[in-house]
């Protein structure tokens, strides 16, 4: 009796288990919640106290940041760009993110070969377009990741997803998905543009950040890319033309174009003379590509330094005995 008793007292466990596995992905959504519920009931004041501590490093570390790009804005930019390049990483490894491990892995080989290129010296004549040409490709592929993403989300909050019979959970997958792609590598590929300009002016010698240029610059010469002008001012080129400043510098449309949208810079490339960019923008089309990289130079913020200020809240929370 004994012996057949056990294989009864076995086979509960077991049914239990199997149970448990035919709960729904929203049942045990709602376990989870309940359970977390029942983990924190009566923590209410503990739960003031980290809410209040979150806000307080939120704004001291905003203080702190701004300050630092104030005062030192070339070393803000470095590390805010290795802090975008790195963090993403430990995430993606750790969460077997693998898709975008390999579109990281991809980004980061072309653009270390460019910006190899444009540190060069003396500089290839070439590079300056190759450059600007690889970060505008990847400017307007985020633009539309970022896009698609936006209106995917907008899809499925209204509904829209039941007419083609798609699951609301993948569709908002691939518009989060989507929009985070979109707007990390917009950041990214200006950020990486911005240094590549500075390398590539001050090599040519048009442009210095903290001083006057060492070349002084012909009529015929753009100071972006240092090559000759061939189009004139009111003449229609084949492949490009020629654009002037309100300064009166002259350069070539593709370049000038490159520098300041592409590359965030607001000032003449031999002059520093501040730059109309409503005036350089032609069509509504190019003025959303100036409103989406202002949205990329604030999201920076929230992509690189809120992990950071994360971290720091928790230590203080763990440090306190707050959990």
């Amino acid at each position: 009796m004994a012996a057949r008793a056990a294989p009864g007292l076995e086979g509960a466990p077991q049914h239990e288990q199997i149970s448990h596995t035919k709960l729904s992905a929203d049942d045990e959504w709602n376990l989870q919640q309940e359970r977390m519920y029942k983990m924190h009931r009566g923590h209410e004041s503990m739960h003031v106290e980290m809410v209040l501590i979150f806000l307080c490093a939120l704004v001291v570390a905003q203080i702190v940041l701004v300050q630092w790009r104030q005062r030192h804005g070339r070393s803000y930019n470095l590390v805010t760009l290795l802090q975008m390049w790195v963090v993403p990483l430990y995430f993606t490894i750790k969460l077997y993110w693998w898709r975008f491990l390999s579109m990281w892995g991809m980004f980061s080989v072309i653009t270390s070969y460019v910006l190899f290129r444009a540190t060069r010296k003396p500089l290839s004549g070439r590079t300056p377009r190759l450059v600007y040409k690889w970060f505008l490709l990847i400017y307007k592929l985020s633009c539309a990741f970022g896009v698609v993403g936006y209106l995917a989300i907008i899809f499925t909050m209204c509904g829209f997803h039941l007419f083609f019979r798609i699951k609301a959970r993948d569709s908002m997958d691939f518009g989060i998905v989507s929009l985070f792609y979109g707007l990390y590598y917009g950041v990214m590929g200006r950020d990486f543009a911005e240094i590549c300009s500075d390398y590539m002016a001050s090599t040519l010698g048009f442009y210095s950040g903290s001083g006057m240029p060492t070349r002084s610059l012909s009529d015929d010469i753009c100071a972006v890319c240092g090559q000759k002008i061939i189009v004139e001012l009111d003449e229609e080129g084949l492949i490009e033309n020629t654009y002037q400043l309100s300064c009166k510098h002259v350069f070539h449309e593709f370049c000038i174009r490159g520098w300041c949208i592409v590359g965030k810079k607001q000032t003449c490339p031999y002059c520093k003379e501040k730059v109309d960019l409503k005036r350089m923008i032609n069509n509504p089309w190019e003025r959303t590509h100036f409103l989406y990289g202002q949205i990329l130079d604030w999201l920076r913020y929230l992509v690189a330094w809120q992990p950071v200020v994360i971290g720091i809240v928790q230590g203080i929370n763990y440090s306190l005995g707050l959990e």
